[in-house]
């Protein structure tokens, strides 16, 4: 086809040229047309691209291959406008790209930053009527009730490791319909797949990555591929080879909303892990092919700046890039009735856009979760001031931040293989689990001096910290606890792990598990298995049979924490009045009080003592009869055996809990 004329209609008005690299000067845009929409009757398309001399639009028939079957110039009225061109037509079922004219070239196709819907790999936008995307029943979906974000308990999973291994029982292995079927079983006949989920008790699933990322090809879904997706290339576009076809553009729209609303449907609500500091690729990012360099920070010689160690940093503190993020979200949230958000890397998104995200979300829904990484690779490019860190997370009501000072507290350094920390026997952690406990708060009981990281608190209240242990990243808990305590038998392991996780769900705050877990799997010792293939990072099923010990402790933990608010305080007001620190308990030990009926809990008081050494302990305890919930690595959530006195022992590496 030839290419139309190009036409520009200039205002009379005369206005000043935007300059590459002066982006205070980039007129914003706050239009919600960008960058196509359908009528009945006309296809629009709209592109911010100030910088640009000239703009082509191209359609095509398909979503890869072939040439395009019609080639535009685009128009705009002045330098402050977007680029526009429009078609007598509803362009259902064609795809298009963009091309930019800038500073003498024609730069690369790109399906722009903005775009919903893509064919295979993400390369072009897909037109596509998204009111025939939705499954049977959305217009019902609702999401599953939440009182209060202490509520929460986390439960982070990819969609691969889940459900890919042969013991998973399903029909979809590692695709967002995996997620839809029930009865699932392994060859054990133990619940799978969302039965699992159910049977486990967690409220909220937090899916690794599921918008379109570039590290996967998507034309080649039965080849051995993996990656976690903190790579993006289509922010607003489900991962195609998480669908069942990923050269239909519709499929993948579908079975994503397919999933979420089984998992509403069985009371579980769903958290999207967003990674918005950085791009897969730099020049050749749809940012970069449409507004080269706005989307960016920048070194002072013009380089990228690289806070994310993955090549680039995404300038969020732009006013048309922080309200790409908020819109984006947004998009998310209604489109796809997603439940929550985690932000990877969020040290290095700005305090300002991250209240917006939390504001935009309050129109929706204030009970939409978000909390992020509080922290950067490296130092970004503007003041840490301004950064969404950790320690600045009293700045930004209703954000939630990870508490790596309880997760390295209990079980070691991160990066140490072979570190220990409080639950493997570790001396001098006692404070650091303290600050956890209470929800990284201000308590008067609490030495933040001694806390290994955090040397203040940070959070108004517990209902902004998530407590953990373990994730995706770094070694799984398996992993490390077989590295930093070599020659120990399973069983030990597992006691090491019960009581780490019982310090995590017994504190204040939001609690969160790697997927897995509950059943002892590991990733074979890898640390950053972000690439590894299915051999590591698939859950074997089988393993729950035979670790159904360590199962039911996990579930049984999960009940007590949902059957008592007092370990789901959302004040630190709260907090503060009901938790006491019991005094002049022995080293490696932790214990207090929760006092009078804390949060409404129908038990008047409870202790709780974590022994970290290993050997017995004993503490002191309020005089009295006691119901024993959980000694020695068992819990008794009934409370069927009784002591008395004013003493209590706790066994070597396990957790006491009472109740009265």
């Amino acid at each position: 086809m030839p290419v139309a004329a190009a036409i520009t209609v200039m205002t009379s008005c005369q206005t000043t040229p935007v300059i590459d690299g002066d982006y205070d000067s980039y007129p914003a845009y706050k239009g919600d047309d960008l960058e196509m929409t359908v009528s009945e009757n006309a296809t629009n398309f709209t592109l911010w691209s100030p910088t640009a001399d000239s703009v082509l639009v191209r359609i095509y028939n398909e979503g890869i291959g072939g040439d395009a079957v019609e080639t535009r110039y685009m128009e705009r009225r002045n330098e402050r406008e977007p680029w526009r061109a429009s078609f007598e037509e509803a362009l259902y079922g064609k795809f298009y790209t963009f091309s930019i004219f800038h500073n003498g070239q024609w730069l690369a196709e790109t399906p722009g930053a903005y775009t919903r819907a893509t064919g295979v790999n993400g390369r072009r936008a897909a037109i596509i009527d998204f009111a025939t995307t939705n499954p049977e029943g959305w217009e019902n979906d609702v999401r599953p009730a939440l009182d209060k974000f202490t509520d929460i308990i986390i439960y982070e999973m990819h969609h691969r490791d889940f459900s890919v291994h042969a013991s998973a029982g399903n029909q979809y292995p590692g695709k967002f319909l995996a997620l839809t079927q029930e009865g699932t079983r392994s060859p054990q006949g133990e619940m799978t797949g969302i039965d699992h989920l159910k049977e486990l008790g967690i409220t909220h699933v937090h899916i690794l990555p599921s918008y379109d990322y570039g590290s996967v090809d998507e034309s080649r879904p039965d080849s051995a591929q993996y990656n976690w997706g903190y790579d993006p290339v289509n922010y607003n576009v489900p991962e195609g080879s998480y669908s069942t076809n990923a050269f239909d553009p519709a499929t993948r729209v579908r079975e994503m909303k397919a999933m979420i609303q089984a998992l509403h449907n069985n009371g579980i609500r769903v958290i999207l892990d967003v990674v918005y500091n950085h791009t897969y690729i730099n020049d050749g990012s749809n940012f970069s092919l449409t507004t080269p360099g706005y989307y960016y920070r920048h070194k002072e010689d013009g380089s990228y700046a690289d806070a994310s160690a993955c090549g680039n940093e995404v300038a969020s503190e732009r006013e048309m890039v922080r309200d790409y993020i908020v819109n984006s979200v947004k998009y998310w949230a209604e489109e796809y009735h997603l439940d929550g958000f985690r932000f990877d890397l969020m040290g290095m998104i700005d305090i300002e856009t991250m209240k917006a995200v939390r504001a935009e979300l309050d129109k929706i829904d204030p009970t939409i979760f978000v909390y992020g990484e509080g922290w950067a690779a490296a130092a970004p490019v503007i003041p840490n001031e301004e950064c969404a860190m950790k320690a600045n997370a009293h700045m930004m009501p209703g954000v939630a931040v990870f508490s790596d000072d309880l997760r390295d507290g209990v079980k070691g350094h991160f990066s140490q293989a072979t570190g220990r920390g409080f639950a493997t026997g570790a001396e001098g952690c006692e404070e650091s689990v303290k600050f956890g406990v209470v929800g990284a708060i201000e308590h008067p009981q609490v030495n933040c001096e001694l806390v290994n990281y955090s040397k203040a608190p940070y959070t108004n209240h517990p209902t902004q910290v998530i407590n953990y242990v373990s994730c995706h990243d770094d070694m799984c808990l398996t992993d490390k606890l077989r590295a930093s305590m070599p020659g120990a038998d399973e069983k030990t392991l597992q006691r090491y792990a019960r009581l780490a996780q019982t310090i995590v769900f017994t504190s204040q705050g939001v609690p969160f598990m790697f997927t897995g877990e509950e059943i002892f799997r590991d990733k074979k010792g890898v640390h950053n298995s972000f690439c590894s293939p299915d051999e590591i990072n698939a859950i074997d099923w089988s393993l729950k049979s035979s670790n159904r010990e360590q199962f039911d402790y996990y579930r049984n933990l999960i009940q007590l924490r949902k059957s008592h608010p007092a370990f789901r305080m959302a004040t630190a007001e709260e907090v503060r009045e009901h938790l006491q620190f019991i005094e002049n308990t022995p080293e490696q030990v932790v214990a207090y009080t929760l006092n009078d009926n804390a949060g409404g809990d129908e038990w008047n008081q409870i202790v709780v003592a974590f022994n970290g050494a290993n050997e017995a302990a004993e503490i002191e305890i309020p005089e009295g009869t006691w119901m024993v919930i959980a000694n020695d690595g068992s819990i008794d959530l009934a409370g069927s055996v009784q002591i008395e006195g004013t003493k209590a022992t706790i066994a070597p590496s396990a957790a006491l809990i009472l109740a009265r």
